[in-house]
């Protein structure tokens, strides 16, 4: 029994990692490939059966991965992001929440038929918007910033409310007592809500206050981070049903808005966690999809599916938009986009079963129409989204852009170069006087710190498809590509050599084969060094390419026929095919090779020869 669970196990792990591993590597939604990698492997081939596989240990289990989920999700909400998405965030959350209620109420009670009771609670649940399948998706996409801001925010901050609502109607629709007082129960409610967001706000306050001053060390930070998030969830969920998500959500807002100074680790373990539970969470999901689960769809479900999409969603986000300062077309966008994910799934399948207990008709269908929302959904909105910015004219277009860090002449040269072959080239660097050789070649600048949180907001890194460190200082090279390697990936992200006589500080591919350094490559631009690009075709391959390179000049870069850049390193080369460019860094010609050039570019055409080999005169 046991292999056999730990098998189930490593299963549902290896199916959730390999569909997100071909999700990158594809361009398609993961939360797709994972949803149909669970319903393959549970109803369809029956591997996976989390009911017979983990029996009472199934609730507590997807419970507590939604609230880690959740907390890490709170840990990316920066105050510093509502300063354009605050006003619509509020207006989705005050508006919006009540409007998509009722307006799912009605559509769960006339279109799905199903009773009054239930359908409040069904629309209560369906306010949420899965922060797990949007995180993803607008990974895939490149929005405005402002329209990414305001989508995760309420993705974020509806799946409590949304859970806590379908919570307070459960309880208003189940009192048994004398009297039912909306009154009493809204109160208990509220005061269970504020509980659980003073808790989560004192969990979020001890863990920055204490983690910084030493008391807890460097190794037991991860661990002691987890089990708080955890206890602190349980003990709210033992308050009040439901409100344990509330009490996660905040301790992770609280403490990604409070200085921690936490490690390069600590960030990269929540990461990483959020990732490894996200999968497996929709792997279990998608496979209690089982037949008696199918057989509660109903025809008229359909109905209730298409007004959700197209008459709900656009209306709640319209009516809450309303004479914002959001412009039209990204509250277009808005009000097309909104997945629903674990939080919607779990919750109606936990008030499905615990209806049904009570007695309650029509409850049992509750899990299969909360199943049909999350797929349909995920599919419409993770194929469409794309599609529909495209049409709506705020898709920014792919990352062709070039991010060179440090401006000296090497970069300037670089830099100039690239923009000539068609790349967006922006120079970054602290001094305003280091950065006017790159004003004079006419490139784009920006000048901050890259490492600063606010320089970071101001520009754009999505939009790089290569960042190069190329500073004098090796160290500081380093620290850029080890901060923004989580972000960016190791791929698109590059520094200069180093200097032999000091220690070696790489944290990343070291450009150029021969991995020169930043001074030498500035000694060679001021020595007459040039960049060139040339062409490679099926008759003149990269190997003639390197066989004609003169002495000491090196390849630099690969440029493919849909503008991609990619680096030679000291450790690999790109794969280059026919029609591609290598833009190659050259000495300058010898004096003598120079004159003959010149000499010969300046000599007069030599007169038409006829067949004979006399000279024409015409």
């Amino acid at each position: 029994m046991s292999e056999s669970l730990m098998l189930k196990m490593a299963l549902i792990g290896l199916l959730g990692v390999g569909a997100q591993w071909v999700a990158w590597r594809t361009g398609k939604p993961a939360i797709v490939l994972m949803l149909i990698a669970g319903i393959v492997a549970g109803p369809v081939l029956g591997w996976i059966v989390p009911e017979r596989d983990f029996g009472d240990l199934q609730e507590p289990i997807i419970k507590l991965a939604v609230a880690v989920i959740l907390f890490a999700a709170g840990l990316s909400l920066n105050f510093r992001d509502l300063r354009h998405a605050g006003p619509a965030v509020l207006r989705l959350v005050v508006i919006g929440v009540p409007v998509g209620a009722v307006l799912g109420t009605l559509a769960s009670h006339y279109a799905a038929g199903l009773p009054l009771g239930i359908s409040a609670v069904f629309g209560g649940i369906m306010v949420v918007t899965g922060p797990t399948v949007i995180g993803p998706m607008l990974r895939t996409l490149r929005v405005p910033a402002r329209t990414r801001d305001i989508l995760k925010w309420e993705g974020i901050v509806n799946d409590p409310i949304g859970a806590l609502l379908g919570a307070a109607i459960y309880a208003y629709i189940t009192y048994a007592g004398v009297s039912r007082d909306a009154m009493a129960i809204g109160f208990d409610i509220a005061a269970a809500a504020a509980i659980a967001t003073g808790l989560g706000v004192a969990l979020g306050y001890a863990v920055t206050t204490l983690f910084p001053r030493g008391y807890v060390p460097e190794f037991l930070m991860a661990p002691v981070l987890l089990v708080t998030v955890i206890g602190g969830f349980v003990l709210a969920d033992i308050i009040k049903h439901e409100t344990g998500l509330i009490t996660v959500t905040v301790m992770g807002v609280v403490m990604a808005n409070r200085p921690m100074y936490s490690s390069t680790a600590l960030r990269r373990f929540k990461e990483d966690l959020a990732v490894l539970l996200i999968s497996g969470v929709f792997i279990i999901l998608s496979a209690t999809l089982d037949y008696e689960v199918i057989q509660h769809f109903r025809l008229r479900f359909v109905l209730f599916l298409v007004l959700l999409l197209f008459a709900i969603r656009p209306a709640t986000v319209l009516a809450s938009l309303a004479f914002s300062a959001v412009p039209w077309r990204e509250r277009l966008f808005i009000a097309w986009i909104a997945p629903r994910g674990i939080v919607a799934v779990a919750v109606t399948g936990l008030f499905s079963l615990r209806l049904a207990d009570f007695g309650f008709i029509g409850a049992r269908d509750l899990q299969s129409l909360g199943f049909a929302v999350v797929i349909v959904t995920i599919f419409a909105h993770s194929f469409s989204a794309s599609w529909w910015a495209r049409r709506l004219g705020i898709d920014k277009g792919k990352e062709l852009g070039v991010l060179l860090i440090g401006a000296n002449g090497w970069t300037n040269a670089f830099g100039s170069a690239l923009k000539q072959y068609g790349l967006a080239v922006t120079v970054a660097d602290t001094s305003k006087f280091a950065l006017r050789g790159a004003r004079k070649q006419d490139l784009e600048v920006h000048r901050g710190d890259v490492l600063d949180e606010a320089t970071q907001d101001q520009l754009d890194m999505g939009r790089f498809q290569q960042v190069i460190a190329a500073t004098e200082n090796d160290a500081y090279n380093a620290l850029v590509c080890s901060d923004l390697g989580p972000e960016l990936g190791v791929d698109r992200l590059a520094q200069t050599g180093h200097d032999e006589d000091l220690p070696s500080h790489v944290r990343a591919r070291v450009l150029l084969p021969s991995g020169a350094p930043i001074d030498a490559l500035q000694g060679r631009i001021e020595a007459g060094w040039t960049f060139s690009r040339t062409n490679i075709t099926e008759k003149f391959g990269y190997d003639q390419f390197r066989a004609q390179l003169p002495e000491g000049a090196e390849p630099v870069a690969v440029l493919d026929g849909d503008n991609h850049l990619l680096l030679f390193s000291t450790k690999a080369r790109p794969v280059i095919e026919p029609g591609d460019s290598v833009i190659a860094f050259y000495p300058p010609e010898p004096p003598r090779q120079a004159a003959a050039k010149r000499k010969a570019e300046d000599a007069p055409p030599e007169p038409p020869v006829a067949d004979d080999g006399t000279p024409r005169l015409f």
